[in-house]
């Protein structure tokens, strides 16, 4: 008997759940856009609980990264699909030419890259600044973005790799950028190298490790100074490959 009234319940549920979910999808129900999650992602919003899952949505479809990435207001151009090599090229991707900081030499990045960098730097990295030092960050020092190369292991690429495409980087397919170091408002110059540290209490530790963290939020895989000496001297921000926090 017991077993029969929980299937019943279950099954109610289940049809609950299932009508709910009809009924939002088709716009039968209209909820805020901010908690629907079949809603577009919005940008500009503040982040909750269904912001990874529209970016993840994003990342997925072109035409939608694409029409997300059109509303950030940052200045890029696309590129054409190419190819450089085994398991090297990319599609749909832009050249970031202003990312409403400088960022030196325009970036080639693939659009769901491009996404999430926005997203973080709107929704995490600014903020960080903005509590710890009261401005924002005007500059951002970086090693690049794409290039055809193998995972560095510390010796430049995988041991015994060759031209594998699963040896290679994400930076292989424009799905990665290397950020070394940020400059305020007022001219100073925050690093990775020398500024960060594993329980650091001066500012410049405490930003640097919020940024880190909040880099974890809006990319599929962050490596830092934690991680390995590789990375001693940036963090190293992906989308696409296996989710990682390190």
């Amino acid at each position: 008997m017991r077993v029969a009234v929980r299937r019943g319940l279950a099954l109610l549920i289940l049809a609950a759940a299932t009508a709910l979910g009809h009924a939002l999808y088709t716009g039968a129900l209209v909820v805020p856009e901010r908690f629907n999650p079949w809603a577009p992602l919005n940008v500009m919003a503040e982040p909750n609980f269904l912001t990874g899952y529209k970016l993840s949505r994003s990342r997925a479809d072109p035409e939608r990264c694409l029409a997300a990435l059109a509303r950030t207001g940052m200045a890029y151009e696309p590129v054409p699909d190419r190819s450089t090599g085994v398991g090297c090229g990319f599609t749909h991707a832009v050249r970031l030419r202003d990312a409403g900081l400088r960022i030196g030499a325009p970036l080639t990045l693939s659009c769901p890259m491009a996404l999430s960098f926005f997203m973080w730097e709107k929704h995490a990295l600014q903020p960080a600044a903005q509590r710890h030092f009261g401005q924002r960050i005007t500059g951002l020092q970086h090693f690049g973005s794409y290039a055809c190369r193998n995972i560095n292991t510390g010796e430049g690429s995988a041991p015994g790799a060759g031209d594998r495409p699963r040896s290679r980087s994400r930076h292989a397919t424009a799905d990665a950028l290397d950020i070394a170091g940020f400059t305020l408002q007022n001219g100073r110059r925050i690093t990775v190298l020398q500024d960060w540290k594993d329980a650091g209490t001066d500012a410049e530790a405490r930003m640097l490790g919020e940024a880190h963290d909040g880099a974890c939020r809006f990319f599929t895989g962050v490596l830092g100074p934690a991680y390995n000496a590789v990375h001693r001297d940036h963090f190293h921000l992906e989308t696409g490959g296996y989710s990682m926090c390190r």
